[in-house]
């Protein structure tokens, strides 16, 4: 199978490099880029092969990667539907194009897959959902797999669920850094270089995550099990909640949501 991606900016430049680094045969990887050199420096870093045009990535590819922003579209879709056969998958990646838009302007018996990975595929730890369209075949949700799959975990959720989703996983990467780049300042305040503090508080948020996804307690339990009563940890708690942790965040993904539909016009 061949893959071709239409724009190689930061998330498909990480959804590329952690296929490679995958396994995946680079010769396979299509990248085309409206600045041409930068498709021929990730040829030349990765092994992809680097193409020209939109015309001869949809005519090679077995299924085509839309990766531009969604500002992008209106220039580059009716490209891509110009060179299009029946069946041939279309992927997008683009916040904010839900599967009707995308079949409007691409052709009704076009298949369609929304994606939305996040930047952790540069170390193979994306998480990601997918959103096809009722014509997608078990062999179209196959290629969706291979490329997606080889960069992290990846889950099939309704349209519906896609813009929740979006926010947990999608802009939550940014609220995890936060995080462990306050408690490393944090760290750094009270005595520790900023290189032993980032090491120390990414390996707790990375431990924290595994024991809460592979231990299947709730995250209270758990936080019961590491606090002593007297203790310090109790303390911590009490102050963050005291000081709004949990409404920040439940913000958040509030405004994220909010935007989300302004982008998508609803």
């Amino acid at each position: 199978m061949k893959y071709g991606f239409i724009g190689i900016g930061n998330m498909a430049s990480a959804i590329i490099g952690g296929m490679v680094k995958n396994g995946a045969g680079a010769e396979d990887i299509l990248c085309y880029n409206r600045t041409y050199k930068k498709a021929e420096d990730m040829a030349a870093r990765l092994g992809v092969t680097a193409v020209k045009t939109i015309s001869d990535t949809v005519a090679v590819a077995d299924a085509v990667v839309i990766s531009v922003t969604p500002q992008s579209f209106p220039e580059v879709l009716p490209e891509i539907k110009r060179h299009l056969i029946p069946g041939k998958l279309v992927i997008s990646i683009a916040a904010g194009r839900d599967i009707a838009y995308l079949k409007e302007n691409l052709g009704a018996d076009v298949p369609v897959v929304r994606v939305m990975p996040n930047v952790n595929a540069k170390v193979c730890a994306s998480t990601t959902c997918f959103t096809p369209s009722a014509d997608v075949t078990k062999e179209h949700k196959d290629m969706v797999w291979e490329i997606f799959g080889a960069v992290g975990q990846l889950i099939e959720l309704t349209e519906e669920e896609f813009t929740p989703f979006k926010a947990i996983a999608g802009c939550g990467v940014a609220f995890a850094y936060m995080y462990i780049d306050a408690c490393a300042r944090a760290g750094v305040k009270y005595g520790l270089s900023k290189e032993k503090a980032l090491s120390i508080a990414a390996s707790t948020v990375m431990g924290s995550a595994r024991l809460v996804a592979e231990s299947g307690e709730h995250p209270f339990a758990l936080i019961d099990q590491v606090t002593t009563p007297g203790g310090t940890t109790i303390e911590g708690i009490l102050s963050l909640q005291a000081n709004g942790f949990e409404h920040a965040v439940h913000e958040a993904m509030r405004a994220v949501i909010e935007k989300d539909a302004v982008l998508s016009g609803k």
